[in-house]
């Protein structure tokens, strides 16, 4: 026998402990029970966001509603009577008066056209930022944060000086313009034009939010895609329909979305630009749901308006919620 033969003889063979078949030596848990495991730690850390939101949201939703469905005025206020329950009786009230329906069109037309307006000059800012040098780009950018960065109410204080009828520097600049007089015109004696200087005032908060998000867009669209439509004779504009509008298609929806739900809801613009009074021609949903709340003191019909708006957006954050839903598929 060789001396191999005789160290592989006395050599025990290796011994080895059963192992379950994963390798590992602790058992693993079952299936069902990972997967509820798994499904808890997302919830878990929600719970935070959701228990504020239930203490910052929750109760005044909750009381919002049960106001609407009450009679609660200053009496009921300083407890020297109680609520009353009236059903449905301020909701047919709000709704069978032609003051609300006139409130609720004008508030759907500003929404509507700012939302267009901003959607657009968004976008055409956006494509300019994208054929500009590194630094103009960098400066424009800067302005762009700065302005949507500023107090609503300073905005607002400067709009106000813009458009003075006495000192205002856009009266003085289109009367520099032959054959026209400007001077001491007054854009807020209508409703119309002044609806119109707040809505420019709505649209000039919103539009960097909206260059910022579609710039980052842009940078997703395949330049290939973009040099494969010219070469097939494709001008700028059927590059941007038929290359760069559906890649954004997605990002246009739920900034218009999340638009139509600001815009739906603007107050101060409206509220401070008037001197905390605004006239009737000025009303949007949101001061109207103010004066008949704590100006007129009714505040059960002010809630009922209030309530009937979120109603209204309901439709609006649906179509958000889908978009959002959308894209985490897609993810």
């Amino acid at each position: 026998m060789s001396a191999a033969e005789t160290t592989t003889a006395k050599v025990p063979p290796a011994r080895r402990d059963p192992q379950p078949a994963g390798g590992s030596g602790k058992p693993k848990k079952p299936r069902a029970q990972r997967g509820i495991g798994q499904a808890a730690v997302p919830w878990a850390l929600l719970a935070p966001c959701l228990l504020a939101l239930a203490l910052v949201l929750g109760y005044p939703l909750v009381r919002l509603v049960t106001l609407s469905f009450q009679k609660f005025g200053q009496p009921q206020l300083w407890g020297f009577k109680d609520p009353e329950s009236v059903g449905f009786d301020n909701f047919t009230k709000v709704l069978s008066d032609s003051e609300f329906w006139t409130v609720v069109i004008r508030t759907v037309l500003f929404a509507f056209t700012a939302v267009v307006l901003t959607m657009v000059l968004g976008m055409l800012i956006a494509l300019l930022l994208q054929r500009v040098s590194g630094w103009v780009k960098t400066l424009v950018n800067i302005a762009l944060v700065a302005s949507w960065g500023m107090p609503i109410v300073v905005a607002i204080t400067i709009f106000k000086w813009m458009f003075d009828s006495d000192f205002g520097v856009l009266n003085w600049l289109l009367s520099q313009l032959p054959g026209v007089d400007m001077i001491g015109h007054n854009w807020f004696a209508s409703g119309t034009q002044g609806l119109a200087v707040i809505m420019l005032l709505v649209v000039w908060g919103a539009v960097p939010f909206v260059v910022i998000t579609l710039s980052a867009g842009l940078t997703q669209v395949p330049k290939e895609l973009e040099e494969a439509a010219r070469l097939d004779g494709a001008g700028a504009w059927g590059v941007f329909r038929h290359v760069t509008l559906p890649i954004l298609k997605p990002i246009i929806v739920m900034l218009a979305t999340l638009s139509v739900i600001w815009d739906m809801g603007v107050f101060p613009q409206v509220f401070v630009m008037r001197g905390n009074h605004p006239e009737p021609e000025f009303q949007l949903l949101t001061t109207y749901s103010y004066d008949k709340a704590f100006v007129v003191n009714d505040y059960s019909q002010g809630s009922a308006i209030a309530l009937l708006t979120v109603l209204l957006l309901l439709g609006v954050i649906a179509v958000y919620m889908r978009q959002m839903l959308k894209i985490g598929e897609v993810e």
